[in-house]
């Protein structure tokens, strides 16, 4: 392997997201029983034996700042084994990062002192599973500077993403950003080779690139105008996602899973994604696991009632009630007579007496009072500040802790 710094973009809004996002970033937002997202990406790192990481903030950053500070303690005396969180720094003005690649070029100090080979740059809000050391091979054999981490992705939604047009080698011959009309793959007419947004640069590559597109009027992105630059006049290829493979993987699960969990539609899906006796992302995988936060508390405790195909975190209590295709996180309480079904209750959240919590996300620190009527089709919320996303999802927001907790974020 060759030294290898990695830089994890984590500063997103997060706008579609709201109000998820009201109080903390994308990356920040719980997702699943026990992680944020950002657990997702710093997982594939760790588990690809990349140790050395920057994760660079922005919005709203203190949640994150904190469950990556408590959660991802590695290194200690260790070289090259870190995770740091790195916040604005301002080194070149005073001025907020301008873009993902102006994020980078601002922190080039780090790049510099680290004196990698290759920088691996990876977004922060995504759910999936990947070894970065198979990308790393196919970097090196293609003799590439520049790597883009792509998959097919349906043609109607391809506007959403970076569009690539490729050799057969794979090496890029063109790069549209959200294009209007984006281009069909050759032999797929049904798909467009979408741009997941992770990359691999080659470290005097990047460095030039980032003081070239510094020196000019750009949107200072990579995806807008750093990557699509440098196809005309460097090696930039395209890396096929779907021809990699992690240990452990069941065969029941979707080959190349990954989800841009951007909107709430997208982010419930991928959660329910992970139930089912055969979920098509499956967390039970010893070999590549997903790292959470060890958290001191009582295991889940079910008193009585009806359970199916639900995942809960620790500590939660459920009394006589019924609960269906659901996700409780951590401390999570439910009291008899509630009914949850198809629904994310995030941390420390109380779901009182005859309660009906139907396709909903309710998150953190909240209390749902007794005989309350969180479905799609009633108009009796409890007197609860509820959020009706356009896909029909109900979306409650952060409540407020009933008293001081470590988890308080």
């Amino acid at each position: 392997m060759p030294r290898v710094l990695g830089i994890v973009m984590a500063g997103g809004r997060g706008d579609r997201l709201q109000p998820l996002t009201r109080a903390r970033s994308k990356a920040a937002v719980p997702f699943g029983a026990r992680h944020r997202i950002v657990d997702y990406v710093l997982s594939n790192f760790a588990n690809s034996g990349i140790y050395a990481l920057y994760v660079l903030v922005q919005y709203k950053s203190q949640s994150l700042i904190e469950h990556v500070s408590a959660t991802w303690r590695i290194g200690g005396r260790l070289p090259d084994t870190f995770i740091t969180v790195v916040p604005p720094q301002m080194r070149g003005g005073e001025t907020w990062y301008q873009g993902t690649a102006d994020a980078v070029f601002q922190n080039l100090n780090l790049i510099r002192d680290f004196g990698p080979d290759l920088v691996v740059v990876f977004g922060a809000d995504h759910i999936y599973r990947m070894d970065l050391c198979h990308m790393i091979q196919f970097h090196l054999a293609s003799r590439a500077d520049v790597s883009v981490a792509a998959r097919p992705v349906p043609l109607p939604q391809a506007s959403a993403f970076g569009i690539i047009g490729a050799a057969a080698d794979g090496r890029i011959t063109g790069f549209a950003e959200k294009p209007r009309s984006p281009q069909p793959m050759p032999g797929e007419p049904g798909c467009a080779l979408g741009s997941m947004g992770n990359y691999i640069f080659t470290t005097d590559v990047l460095v030039d690139a980032l003081a070239e597109d510094a020196a000019r009027r750009t949107d200072h992105d990579f995806g807008r105008t750093v990557v699509p630059d440098l196809v005309n006049r460097r090696r930039v290829f395209a890396y096929n996602f779907r021809e990699n493979r992690v240990p452990g993987a069941r065969p029941h699960e979707e080959p190349a899973y990954w989800r841009d969990v951007g909107t709430i539609r997208s982010y419930y899906d991928a959660q329910m994604d992970q139930l089912g006796s055969v979920p098509a992302f499956d967390l039970d995988n010893p070999r590549w696991p997903i790292f959470a936060r060890s958290i001191e508390g009582p295991p889940a405790r079910i008193l009585s009632g009806e359970i199916e195909d639900s995942m809960f975190g620790e500590g939660c209590a459920v009394d006589d009630a019924r609960i269906v295709r659901s996700i409780l996180g951590r401390g999570v309480r439910v009291a008899p007579g509630a009914v949850i079904s198809g629904a994310i209750v995030m941390d420390y959240t109380e779901v009182g007496p005859d309660a009906r919590v139907i396709d909903t996300i309710i998150d953190r620190y909240n209390k749902i009072p007794a005989g309350a009527r969180l479905e799609p089709d009633s108009p009796d919320s409890g007197g609860l500040e509820v959020h009706r996303d356009t896909s029909g999802i109900l979306v409650v927001p952060r409540g407020e802790p009933a008293g001081p907790l470590l988890q308080a974020v």
